[in-house]
């Protein structure tokens, strides 16, 4: 198949399903399909979530935090199932205009707050918590940059090269090779920046690493899309030994099992 003689409409219309795997529940309109009560358990904290990079952010979070004895972090996890289009539920789009996961509510506070957007969460949780937040002026905005770097960054990584690379109805050149360029450039940015220190941030592990773990460190170790070999992930060395320092925290470690 081949789109080289394709001219764009005019005025595009959505006639046809498209989105190659994801083709079902792709849609040009917001709001809900359909009713759906979510549940709602005894913990403080509320989380609509699934075990993709975002959904593993904050899970992995969350564990950390328990791990430091923040009692107040204990939540319940509520699978939302993307494939069947759960997150167009009437409940959930009340949550998150978006449709999209995660979701987290904070039944800690009246009225309840949700926080949609899976960086908003990590900031959220940090300041509620006081951790994996530099205290320091000038950390603290490293920690926030490398943050907004990761939210702005994904939209390439998952969106663009995931996408035509795993779950396009049928592999096309030309949007392979501009996402898997700009897709080898951040691991590039990555691998110098980590080349002179242990974590994305001077002063150690922090909200930073959470985010952009799930993404560009899983990638590299071949956990996401499987494209380690083609992406010839083996030669950001930086990037790949930052990876498996964070995968070996026990909070981690039960983050990822809990979000999958």
């Amino acid at each position: 198949m081949s789109d080289n003689n394709y001219t764009p409409p005019k005025v595009w219309k959505w006639d046809s399903e498209s989105g190659g795997k994801w083709a079902s529940i792709n849609r040009p309109i917001a709001g809900p399909t359909h009713d759906k009560v979510l549940p709602i358990g005894d913990k403080p904290l509320q989380l609509y979530s699934l075990g993709t990079p975002n959904g593993v952010k904050i899970t992995v979070m969350l564990e950390e935090l328990l791990a430091l004895g923040k009692t107040e972090a204990a939540y319940d996890l509520h699978i939302v199932n993307i494939g069947e289009g759960e997150q167009f539920g009437s409940d959930f789009v009340k949550l998150n205009p978006n449709s999209k996961i995660p979701v987290l509510v904070d039944y800690s506070k009246t009225p309840p707050q949700p926080v949609f957007e899976s960086c908003a969460i990590l900031l959220s949780l940090g300041e509620k918590f006081d951790a994996f937040i530099p205290t320091d002026p000038v950390e603290r905005m490293e920690c926030i940059s490398w943050l907004f770097w990761q939210e702005s960054s994904a939209s390439f990584l998952g969106g663009g090269f995931g996408h035509f690379y795993s779950y396009a109805p049928y592999p096309m050149e030309y949007p392979i090779d501009r996402y898997t360029m700009e897709t080898k450039r951040q691991l590039d940015v990555l691998d110098r920046h980590l080349a002179e220190q242990d974590y994305m941030c001077a002063s150690g592990y922090s909200i930073a690493d959470i985010a952009i773990w799930p993404w560009y460190g899983r990638v590299a170790t071949g956990d996401v899309y499987g494209a380690e070999e083609f992406l010839d992930t083996k030669s950001y060395t930086n990037v790949l030994a930052w990876a498996k320092r964070i995968e070996e925290r026990e909070a981690v470690k039960k983050g990822l099992a809990t979000a999958l």
